[in-house]
């Protein structure tokens, strides 16, 4: 049976500012092409929640609850509960991940 997959309302906000932003700075297909992989990411991890790696940032900090998976250059971290997938944050991996993943997941 698979997982849930449910995006937190900071994860739906990524979301719609990553293909709003592909949308006016490159164009509506790409947008549309990012969109639709993303989209299978979250499939995947309704049959697959396990396969994400934990972060290394939070690794490092001893911190084994939460997992990643890649669309390059994204990191979708998401954290796996009972039979539920959180999508808590998609980032682009360029960014200062330390920073955005303490602020984040640490802080709340």
């Amino acid at each position: 049976m698979p997982f849930e997959v449910f995006l937190t309302e900071a994860a739906a906000r990524d979301f719609d500012e990553l293909i709003t932003y592909i949308a006016q700075r490159d164009s509506r297909d790409r947008a549309d092409h990012v969109l639709d992989k993303i989209e299978t990411v979250f499939s995947t991890l309704a049959e697959f929640p396990e396969r994400g790696a934990i972060p290394k940032e939070l690794r490092a900090l001893g911190i084994l609850d939460y997992r990643e998976i890649f669309f390059k250059p994204y990191r979708i971290v998401y954290r796996i509960m009972a039979k539920s997938v959180y999508v808590l944050m998609i980032a682009d991996g360029r960014r200062d991940m330390q920073r955005l993943l303490q602020r984040r997941l640490l802080e709340d």
